[in-house]
């Protein structure tokens, strides 16, 4: 029930963006219909959810300056007011001899989630939520909410940072923190089905400096403690409810138009 709220609110902003849609689109001009930023880093992040170790992994970079749907307009995640933007997650594979508290558990394959997110933007506040579907590894699905304060340094440096929560479907929750009663029989961990809902809250933080006109260095930091059913799985209560992630890296900004 929950989950579908949330679908709803998100449903309802991209319904409100697009009654205004027809003036965004005079006031863009000959401007790109496309601006994204492309790039790769590096991430030090939990070896998977719930873990108490970490690696240091290499990342892809991905963010949308305007993002453009034929009958609602351009969208402009840098102005103030309605956005749109393109989300995505990826989760690796996780195995049971990634951590010995996970003996007996069956190998959960890497999963790519793709998904749409909507927001407001005025001077120094922006929230948004994200809504997406898994693929492969799980084929629930898992959003998020967020509220963030924008910090304008100067004219290249830019910082954000705000409260976070996170939410997923039932199906997601058993592929990440459930336990079969097959997988108990064969380890330390207790069998576990956990419900859909809520997982995580937090805070996160993100800063880019422009190196040139198209080239951006981004750092971004983040602290999640899982909740609810999350907290309670006998993966996490083995390893750890508080996950931090710190990741830095280079962006190329790219232009272009694919509706005329």
């Amino acid at each position: 029930m929950r989950l579908a709220c949330l679908a709803t609110l998100i449903a309802a902003g991209l319904a409100f963006g697009a009654s205004s849609a027809k003036a965004e689109d005079a006031l863009a001009g000959d401007a790109p219909q496309y601006v994204i930023d492309v790039g790769v880093g590096g991430q030090y992040k939990p070896k998977y959810p719930g873990s108490d170790t970490y690696n240091l992994v290499p990342y892809p970079l991905f963010s949308v300056g305007r993002f453009y749907l034929p009958g609602m307009g351009q969208r402009e995640s840098g102005t103030t007011g309605f956005f749109m933007f393109p989300s995505f997650g990826f989760n690796g594979e996780r195995k049971a001899s990634d951590d010995k508290s996970l003996k007996g558990t069956k190998t959960v394959p890497w999963a790519l989630e793709l998904g749409l997110g909507a927001g407001v933007r005025g001077q120094y506040l922006r929230g948004f939520g994200t809504l997406r579907q898994g693929i492969n590894g799980t084929e629930g699905q898992v959003g998020n909410l967020g509220l963030d304060v924008l910090v304008p340094i100067s004219e290249r440096f830019e910082m954000a940072f705000g409260p976070r929560a996170s939410f997923a479907s039932q199906e997601y929750m058993e592929t990440y923190f459930g336990v079969t009663a097959k997988e108990a029989s064969k380890g330390s961990l207790s069998k576990f089905k956990p419900d859909g809902g809520f997982k995580t809250v937090g805070i996160a933080t993100t800063a880019s400096y422009a190196l040139t006109e198209r080239t951006r260095l981004r750092f971004t930091a983040s602290y999640n403690r899982f909740i609810e059913d999350a907290a309670k799985s006998p993966i996490v209560k083995a390893g750890s409810r508080d996950q931090w992630m710190v990741g830095v890296g280079v962006t190329y900004r790219l232009g272009f138009n694919l509706f005329r």
